[in-house]
This record gives C-alpha cells, sequence and structure tokens, in this order.
C-alpha cells in the first residue's frame, strides 16, 4: 500500500494510506482496551513509517533485509508473509510485556504495515511472480537501486519491450502503483467507524489471528476489486468496493493483530 514518499522525515504524513490507517486502527484499538496508555501511541507509531517504515528500507539498501509482502492468496503454502507478520506481532506482544516502549511502536507500525500488504489486493499472484520473471533473477538478488528498477533484456528491444511491460501504461507496476495511490486518495478527510465486534473477539481468542486474518484475505480476494480495477481503472463502483468493503477490513484486521499481542502479553483480558 502505497506509504508516501520515503525521502524524508514526515514522509507520506498526510496522504500515505499506511499512515492514515495506523491512525484509524489506533483509535479502534482505543476502545477495545482497558488501558490505553499500556499500547504505543500514534505519534510513536507513525515514527517507524514511511521513511523508517519498510517502504524506507527498500530505498535506503535494496535486498538487505528488505520486506517483501506480497501473498498468493491460492496457495495454501505461501506462508512467508504470515510468518512475517507472526513474528512482528510476538515481538511485539514481547516488547508489550517488558515495558520496552520504542521497541512496541516499531513492531506495532511494522506488523500493521505487513498486515495493509497482505491484504491489499495489488500485493497478491500474479504480481509476485510476474516482477520475477520479466527481472530474470530474484527480488533478494536485485541488489543496488539501478537493479531494482531498470530490466535487463537479451537486446534492446528486449530490454525496451520488458520494462515498458513493467513501467508504462497499463504495466504491472504503473498499474500497482496507480491503484494504491488511488485508495490512499480515497481515504483522505474520511473516518471509519470500526467494524471489530464482540464475535470478532471472541473468535480470536478461540480460533487465533493467523486464522482470521486468513479469512480477512478470502473476503477481500472475493471482492475482486483489483481485477475491475485493471478493466475500468478507477470508477464509481471500484470507488466504494475500496471504501465500504476494502479498507474497513483492513483496518479490522489491523485492529485484531494490534489486540491479539495484547491478549499474548498478558496486558489485556
Amino acid at each position: 500500500m502505497y506509504a508516501g514518499t520515503t525521502i524524508g522525515r514526515h514522509s507520506g504524513s498526510l496522504t500515505g494510506a499506511h499512515q492514515r490507517l495506523d491512525r484509524l486502527a489506533r483509535r479502534h484499538l482505543r476502545a477495545l482496551i482497558k488501558q490505553d496508555d499500556i499500547f504505543p501511541s500514534q505519534k510513536e507509531i507513525l515514527h517507524f513509517e514511511g521513511n523508517n517504515g519498510p517502504d524506507g528500507v527498500k530505498r535506503k539498501s535494496p535486498s538487505v533485509d528488505e520486506p517483501w509482502h506480497f501473498i498468493d492468496p491460492a496457495k495454501d503454502h505461501d506462508v512467508s508473509l504470515i510468518e512475517v507478520i507472526n513474528d512482528h506481532l510476538q515481538n511485539l506482544s514481547d516488547a508489550l510485556r517488558e515495558g520496552n516502549r520504542e521497541r512496541a511502536a516499531f513492531e506495532a507500525a511494522w506488523s500493521a504495515h505487513a498486515i495493509v500488504d497482505g491484504l491489499t489486493p495489488a500485493h497478491h499472484y500474479p504480481l509476485a511472480d510476474k516482477i520475477e520473471e520479466l527481472f530474470g533473477i530474484p527480488h533478494y538478488e536485485r541488489t543496488s537501486v539501478k537493479q531494482k528498477n531498470l530490466i535487463k533484456g537479451s537486446t534492446r528491444i528486449d530490454t525496451f519491450v520488458k520494462n515498458w511491460e513493467y513501467w508504462g501504461g497499463g504495466g504491472i507496476f504503473s498499474t500497482h502503483a496507480l491503484f494504491e495511490l488511488g485508495v490512499a486518495t480515497a481515504m483522505i478527510g474520511r473516518q471509519y467507524k470500526s467494524i471489530v465486534t464482540k464475535d470478532d473477539i471472541k473468535a480470536l481468542k478461540e480460533r487465533g489471528y493467523e486464522a482470521l486474518f486468513r479469512d480477512s484475505l478470502a473476503e477481500i480476494v472475493s471482492l475482486d476489486v483489483y481485477d475491475l480495477f485493471q478493466k475500468t481503472g478507477w470508477n464509481l463502483k471500484v470507488a466504494r468496493l475500496v471504501h465500504k468493503k476494502l479498507i474497513p477490513e483492513i483496518l479490522r484486521a489491523v485492529t485484531l493483530g494490534w489486540y491479539a499481542a495484547l491478549l499474548r502479553s498478558g496486558e489485556q483480558k
């Protein structure tokens, strides 16, 4: 999801979707917990977004511990992103238990970033596979800014064709970016009420967070909103699906993820 630019301390603070979702999810969490100050504040969490978030790492040190937030919802064995989310939430739980507020803020921000990306249709298959097909090498082997952004083909024509397929109008990345920018823009000035219910909390305690994340993933896949966007661009139907279905479901997942960490830490019963 779009997090604004990553070139400054306050990048994305107004237009970044990740930052906006963090603010809203933190507000929704406040209504669920007994003592608000046991969890990092909005300000503390947002410090680890934008330039200090996962997208900032991609700019600063390409392919060096770089987050790769893609998932194929059709493959149960595609669990790498889910493992990343679980690790961040466990670390968040540990930090909350230990009273390590800075670490808790970091893990809250990065867990939310991974959850949001995992539930963003533009991050679902076949994008990751198609990117690696065009570049010809795995993402972790592209270790420079040039390698990350310029596809080298077998000939000049092949180089042009592949880069156009990636960067050009209707290309893999340009379509991805336009969708995410549209979602971020659609959120500006809007308030979203929490859709977390008592049944959600009960299910979280009984089934665990991963099961609920997979439920959210299946719900979002069923919307088929990214396929519709690829065919029609931004129109009223796409905007309604994003506003009424996609964003509330993502917010629910982030809020429940943070709440799960609180439960695990023992700070919330």
